[in-house]
């Protein structure tokens, strides 16, 4: 069995995000700047419908197995129905939707903008239920439970119970000196792990314990020494094991490591990727990790005209994934 596939028909510009189904494991979002949304299924290695936007679309998420969502530079939250490919409008932003999650415990799709806002929409009644004012752009957000974290403009972390959504639970400063590019919650809700643009990632806690706090840390990663000089790369993406609750990294290096946070070791490096790597995803099992390669404009508009086509790649995990000494249950 080969360790890797890549997706036939990917897009043609470069990759926003992938997203894998809540319950099937071989259905895969993709957004791209191409101004679409591909679906596919990976185990037939192919594309099942593709959606469009006016504009890039930077955000993906599924609620169900058969509705998805997206947003992005045109502002815009649409809901697809992937069976019957039908399109629905939720509703609108004042600028760029950067970032949403599903809650499937209180049925909403929750989207983060520049417009500094947070806003809740009811799938079932098509409309906006709730907007949240925060005092910077939405970079990123991730959700764990009922705990949404918010990352912002100005290194800014807010940290809501999504039941009650009035204030922030905490607000918290980045433990990183450098814009946050990637943001992921671990998978048994005890925290979450954020990188920035200059190499580094942190793990934290929501536990507002000193106990919990002094087991927070950060780590340089990402970088590369060639001919004495120090390169470093934005980390761009970050997504824990749904089982294992280990992390992958991904970075413009072109490429990915698997982390046990807890014994603060890398379990495994992939071989590099032909580009940079802006977005990777496990799916619900754990047993594939999705790879989207693609070029992010580091270099310009002269990358920009040698740069390759955008792939996205299916990894097999094997044990490089389990902390070591899983017994597990």
């Amino acid at each position: 069995m080969s360790e890797q596939i890549e997706l036939s028909s990917p897009p043609f510009d470069s990759v926003s995000s992938v997203r894998f189904s809540p319950k099937s494991p071989s259905h895969l979002l993709v957004s791209s700047w191409d101004t679409t949304v591909r679906f596919y299924d990976i185990a037939a290695n192919e594309q099942k419908a593709k959606f469009d936007h006016r504009a890039a679309v930077l955000a993906c998420c599924f609620s169900d197995d058969s509705h998805a969502y997206s947003g992005g530079l045109d502002t815009s939250v649409r809901e697809f129905d992937l069976n019957t490919e039908k399109i629905n409008h939720l509703g609108q932003h004042s600028d760029s939707i950067s970032s949403m999650n599903f809650s499937r415990d209180q049925n909403v799709l929750v989207t983060g903008s520049w417009d500094r806002t947070v806003r809740f929409w009811d799938p079932r009644t098509s409309s906006q239920q709730l907007s949240h004012n925060v005092p910077e752009r939405v970079y990123l957000m991730d959700l764990v439970n009922n705990t949404l974290v918010v990352a912002m403009a100005s290194r800014l972390f807010h940290i809501y119970d999504i039941r009650k959504m009035d204030e922030p639970a905490q607000i918290r400063d980045s433990s990183l000196k450098f814009m946050t590019r990637a943001l992921a919650c671990m998978t048994d809700g005890q925290g979450y792990a954020t990188a920035s643009v200059e190499g580094r990632i942190a793990v934290e806690y929501f536990d507002p314990s000193p106990e919990a706090q002094d087991k927070k840390y950060a780590f340089k990663c990402h970088r590369q020494t060639i001919d004495d000089v120090d390169h470093v790369w934005p980390v761009n993406s970050l997504a824990f094991h749904p089982v294992y609750n280990t992390f992958a990294s991904a970075g413009s290096d072109g490429t990915v490591s698997i982390w046990d946070h807890k014994l603060k070791k890398r379990l495994r490096q992939y071989p590099k990727y032909h580009s940079a790597v802006p977005s990777v995803s496990f799916n619900c099992d754990g047993t594939k990790l999705a790879v989207g390669v693609s070029y992010t404009w580091e270099e310009g508009e002269e990358g920009a005209r040698t740069a390759e086509r955008p792939s996205v790649y299916i990894r097999t995990t094997g044990d490089e994934v389990k902390p070591k000494g899983w017994t597990g249950s």
